[in-house]
């Protein structure tokens, strides 16, 4: 009863403020993002970011559960999915199956996924199994899973030094993690009315109401807490590699942090005994120590097994460990991040999303919980796990980091590393134990890495014509717009329309993960055709009123996907529940277009937040397209990669030409 008055009144406030424009599994609604403010009301010199009102945690145990929707819901939903992807005689097949299974094996196995998710009150259906679906698979985290977020760089040049920055950094990461552990972090809150919810007045009464309802204390005023389950894995974290299923380790009372340069491991500690941040200049000392070593490379560097098949990379452990070496892995398992200190300088756009999506391999530790890495001129991105969370977390992180950086830097361009540092005691560089076994496995992993990250391609466009402004006054929705550019430069390109993924943050429940918006609908499909296939038969009016039509449905979905009300994540749940107990899959799960739409060719994701520059990824698929893109208020971004099945030069093409028709339609003109 709870998830319908919150689908039903969210829906309602969702309608009244604008769409949700929702991120890759990354990461969250960008709307949502703007309407978060953090307070900063503490001196320059604290050891804390702000001293929130209300605690941390104060919302987590009355978050609303996240829904089971109705089978009969999902399944109409598949099915208006799988429409455009399908001939007659595919659809009317899928569709028997999709009716057999939701009176037959698909009922029994909702109601028995109901009845445990009864039992289960704590958490919500679908965390268990999909933290099991990113521990269990096999595949290298590497362009498989961790995506990249670049920082925008600090607005002061100078302050875009590698070693102010990574120190200030490094500083303000503490700050936060110090912030988070000791409650006082403001929470994460979606205020739909800040002009009553986001005020001191409000915290001050919100936080004399006991956890248990202070969610419905906060929605009496339009605001909505998001989980914040996922943030205690941001520190001290990392992902250890076991045979068959990988697990997640923390240890919160680790107090160094892991440095990569060259290949080498450092570890420093930038916490006192008594939990006090170390003195900055001191951090910037040791730092500025680890960039004077002169050791050269490793021969054979730890960091390309990170980057291994999970069952490889799990047994090439265990002959570390039996070498010797558990003290120094321990060290980097529970460092409190990483931070990559890279050597190269970024030429352009292109340059950075390789370097900070997979680098040359050698410089990174890609189980950890998230990686800083900063390179020579200063650019700086977050590369992150991502099987404990799905970046609301690392978004948040970030937008504080740069936030504090930027606004009050704890070193400059003048500052002097502390002197009588005794960085040479203070900095350890890790030392390993490798036999001819290791050696071995790592000069393979080094290949494979090589091998595979040499066969993608990444590729920019930016669209200068117009954005969110003019789209917003002609009543567009921004992301279904770029959704169908997408769509008819696919079509432009290809001739088809393919299983396309958006995914959409459920974080407005208890332990809510992700659930997928499914951008290729009968709408876009027709829009498309019309404007790519046969322009001339439609007029200019007709052209517009498609795209209003594409827009509203684009709207729904994912209004509907933020509420926990789609149909992939429902699916995955009972075909998990069915794996489970050893069933034989129902012929449903069999059919050739189920698997079909799960093969993701198009993987979209788009972020925007005054921190973030350009975020990018791998394709899901080896015959897909990762597109990163962003709408701003007068121009859209697109950062695309592919293998060598597709060409991702000539697919930016044709989305330009797709948006250039968009945007000549909206003038009134027709289309040339």
């Amino acid at each position: 009863q709870m998830a319908n008055l919150v689908f039903v009144q969210f829906n309602s406030a969702m309608r009244r403020c604008g769409r949700l424009s929702p991120v890759n599994g990354a990461v969250f609604t960008s709307n949502w993002s703007s309407r978060r403010t953090y307070s900063s009301e503490l001196d320059p010199g604290s050891e804390y970011l702000h001293k929130s009102i209300v605690p941390t945690m104060h919302y987590q145990k009355s978050l609303p559960r996240l829904p089971i929707p109705k089978l009969e819901d999902t399944i109409r939903r598949y099915l208006a999915a799988q429409r455009p992807l399908l001939n007659d005689e595919q659809y009317s097949n899928t569709e028997k199956l999709a009716r057999s299974f939701q009176n037959g094996a698909g009922k029994e196995l909702h109601e028995e996924l109901v009845a445990q998710n009864k039992k289960n009150k704590h958490t919500s259906y679908i965390s268990a199994p999909w933290f099991d679906m990113y521990l269990s698979a096999r595949e290298s985290v590497v362009l498989n899973f961790n995506p990249f977020m670049s920082f925008n760089p600090d607005p002061k040049p100078k302050y875009n030094d590698q070693l102010v920055r990574a120190t200030n950094m490094t500083a303000s990461a503490v700050r936060f993690m110090k912030t988070l552990r000791s409650g006082c972090l403001e929470p994460e809150v979606f205020h739909l009315n800040p002009a009553k919810s986001d005020t001191r007045g409000f915290k001050k009464l919100i936080r004399l109401v006991p956890p248990s309802l202070s969610w419905y204390g906060a929605y009496m005023v339009n605001a909505y807490p998001l989980d914040m389950s996922q943030y205690f894995r941001l520190f001290n974290s990392t992902r250890i590699p076991r045979p068959r299923r990988d697990e997640l380790f923390t240890d919160e009372t680790q107090r160094h942090l892991l440095v990569m340069r060259k290949g080498h491991l450092y570890v420093f500690d930038v916490l006192d005994r008594n939990g006090h941040l170390v003195r900055p200049a001191e951090i910037q000392a040791h730092l500025q120590f680890i960039l004077d070593d002169p050791a050269p490379p490793p021969a054979f560097p730890l960091g390309f097994l990170t980057s291994e098949n999970r069952d490889v990379w799990a047994g090439l452990r265990e002959k570390l460990l039996e070498a010797g070496n558990g003290e120094a892995l321990g060290k980097v398992d529970s460092a409190l991040f990483c931070l990559c200190l890279d050597d190269e300088s970024m030429r352009d756009h292109i340059h950075t999303s390789h370097n900070m999506l997979h680098g040359d391999g050698c410089n990174r530790w890609f189980d950890k919980s998230f990686s800083i890495i900063l390179t020579r001129d200063g650019s700086a991105a977050i590369n992150f796990e991502h099987s404990w969370g799905d970046g609301v977390a690392v978004l948040r992180f970030q937008n504080e980091v740069f936030k504090d950086t930027t606004e009050r830097p704890l070193v400059g361009p003048d500052s002097a590393p502390a002197p009588g540092a005794d960085s040479a005691s203070a900095v350890r560089r890790l030392e390993f134990i490798l036999d001819g076994p290791l050696r071995d496995g790592i000069a393979r992993a080094r290949e494979s890495f090589q091998a595979t990250v040499s066969k993608l391609t990444i590729n920019a466009m930016e669209f200068k014509t117009g954005g969110k402004e003019t789209l917003k006054k002609k009543k567009l929705s921004p992301d279904a717009v770029a959704q169908l550019a997408f769509q008819m430069g696919f079509l432009r390109q290809y001739g088809q329309t393919v299983a396309t993924y958006e995914s959409c943050s459920t974080a407005a429940f208890r332990h809510g993960r992700t659930e997928t918006i499914r951008p290729a609908t009968v709408h876009t499909q027709q829009c498309a055709n019309a404007f790519v296939r046969e322009p001339c038969k439609h007029s200019v009016d007709e052209l517009f009123t498609m795209l209003g039509k594409c827009s509203k449905y684009h709207s729904q979905l994912t209004k509907e996907a933020a509420m926990g009300q789609g149909f992939d994540r429902h699916l995955f749940a009972m075909k998990y529940l069915a794996n489970s107990k050893g069933q034989t899959l129902p012929s449903f799960y069999q059919d050739p277009a189920y698997a079909a739409i799960n093969h993701n060719i198009l993987s979209t994701s788009t972020l925007t937040s005054p921190a973030v520059s350009l975020g990018g990824f791998a394709p899901v698929v080896p015959d897909g397209f990762g597109v990163g893109y962003g709408v701003h208020d007068h121009w859209i971004g697109c950062n695309v990669s592919s293998y060598p099945t597709r060409n991702v030069h000539e697919f930016l093409q044709c989305v330009s030409k797709s948006l250039e028709d968009i945007f000549t339609v909206l003038e009134g003109k027709p289309i040339s």
